[in-house]
């Protein structure tokens, strides 16, 4: 099949979202082609964790469509959606705080691939073995054994990813993954995500830190007040009047300029 005539892993449609008589996202079509890493950035309110819940089917569209690989989700439930190859992580460090880390890791691989209305007695190997691969993609081994809930922030972050990894996505939605942490831990998530790519793994991220943004991301999307102002590369966005004004302002657009202008490692 021809690049032109590849089905798109997912495709957003005319998609809106209303609570009552507010817009959260309004009338948005956008398509993720496997490979991509499409970034989602925009002022507090403009609608994007919003519409990782309609994506991710925690909170269905009020109107238009959505497939994942030429199938309609758009009123699937999350478990179904989970189950055909589309994982998150939220701004929130979720996760059983009682639990240890390799629990919840096993939780995530146990449920997250097939409907379990009667879980079995036993786990099985091939749970363990997503478990282990998992825990090691993030750099958790040998940490398996601590309690969740003593961990310090950017391991928590590590965690629910892992998670979304053990249930073998196709596609993962990265929501704020490096808020709260400092530059050295930014650029560690910045490798992971990189990983992530290289092993096969499609990625939409929310992120307000613009540098992991727009160093990490194929293509750019900025929202505002639910609708789009801006979608192409990175390199367009710092140049585009309409984003400076509304978002990055003077200041930040030349920042960003200038570090997309070096070259990776310099």
């Amino acid at each position: 099949m021809a690049a032109s005539e590849q089905t798109p892993l997912l495709s957003v449609r005319n998609v809106s979202k209303q609570f009552g008589a507010l817009t959260a996202v309004k009338d948005l079509s956008f398509e993720v082609n496997e490979g991509d890493v499409l970034g989602i950035g925009g002022p507090n309110g403009a609608g994007k964790t919003t519409l990782f819940e309609v994506i991710s089917g925690l909170n269905p569209a009020t109107r238009g469509t959505i497939l994942f690989r030429g199938q309609d989700i758009t009123h699937s439930p999350p478990e179904a959606i989970c189950h055909v190859g589309v994982a998150r992580t939220f701004q929130l460090n979720a996760g059983f705080d009682s639990l240890s880390v390799r629990d919840n890791v096993r939780v995530a691989a146990y449920f997250g691939q097939d409907n379990r209305r009667v879980p079995g007695l036993a786990i099985g190997k091939e749970v363990e073995a997503k478990v282990d691969a998992a825990i090691a993609a993030v750099g958790l081994k040998g940490r398996e054994h601590l309690i969740t809930g003593q961990l310090p922030v950017l391991d928590r972050k590590l965690l629910m990813l892992a998670g979304a990894i053990a249930t073998s996505p196709k596609l993962l939605l990265m929501d704020e993954p490096v808020g709260g942490l400092n530059p050295k831990e930014i650029d560690q998530m910045m490798a992971l995500v990189r990983s992530l790519r290289a092993s096969g793994i499609t990625i939409i991220l929310i992120e307000h830190v613009m540098r992991f943004l727009v160093q990490l991301s194929t293509r750019v999307m900025i929202l505002h007040h639910g609708e789009r102002i801006y979608e192409g590369s990175p390199q367009g966005l710092v140049r585009d009047r309409t984003v400076i004004d509304v978002y990055l302002g003077e200041g930040a657009s030349k920042r960003l300029g200038s570090l997309l202008a070096t070259p990776a490692g310099a």
